[in-house]
């Protein structure tokens, strides 16, 4: 990684004052956030995805995967020295002590990485997307100028995640039930999405919000 956190004055990391501005973009699983970022990139909106980053930190090779290793047993790795990302989901939500641990070792990291992705020097537009499925629930929010909550019900996010993991009911509830409150989450929103719409009202609500944050931040 490398690049350490340079903090502002105010106590808060300098990537939240930088130009282009961050806007954060979360939702809960199975809410539909990657339809809607499909939607910004096809109006030339940048993003960071820290799913993406989240994944980049336990590459073979990285301190994070010799780590998670380590504490877990080889066991966790796969026949090819990758992750068992399958396995280890199902330990961390069967053992809050085992999630609290991983989170303690990869939220970090994970933060690091989002801000030197970040550095304004990346980007055009007056403001870049952070996609984050915890921006929330970890200090990320504390990195974004906005934040850009997609919608849909409790329901809708269990049949769409069974549907595209393959997931057993009660382990797509357990996921939920990790997450912060669809009612907590919108509470703390700028702007909602709501993502149980036909997809051309769902453009419709990324078009008029990136018209808004033109002007916001232009």
């Amino acid at each position: 990684m490398g690049d350490s956190v340079k903090m502002g004055s105010d106590g808060k990391p300098e990537a939240f004052h930088q130009t282009p501005a961050i806007v954060g973009l979360t939702g809960g699983i199975g809410s539909g956030k990657s339809t809607v970022v499909r939607f910004f990139g096809e109006l030339g909106v940048h993003w960071v995805d820290a799913d993406d980053v989240a994944r980049e930190v336990v590459e073979p090779g990285t301190t994070g995967l010799a780590k998670i290793a380590e504490h877990f047993g080889e066991d966790i790795l796969t026949d090819e020295g990758t992750l068992d990302r399958a396995q280890l989901r199902q330990i961390v939500f069967a053992n809050p002590d085992e999630r609290t641990w991983l989170e303690s070792l990869l939220h970090p990291m994970i933060r690091e990485e989002l801000i030197r992705q970040l550095k304004p020097e990346n980007y055009a537009l007056p403001y870049v997307l952070l996609v984050s499925p915890l921006l929330l629930e970890t200090d990320q929010h504390n990195l974004v100028s906005k934040v850009i909550v997609v919608d849909v019900p409790v329901e809708t996010q269990i049949e769409r995640t069974m549907a595209r993991d393959a997931n057993e009911r009660d382990q797509v509830e357990r996921i939920i039930a990790a997450q912060m409150p669809r009612e907590r989450r919108l509470e703390k929103a700028d702007a909602i999405i709501d993502n149980d719409r036909p997809l051309d009202d769902v453009e419709r609500q990324v078009r008029e919000l990136h018209e808004k944050f033109l002007v916001d931040f232009g």
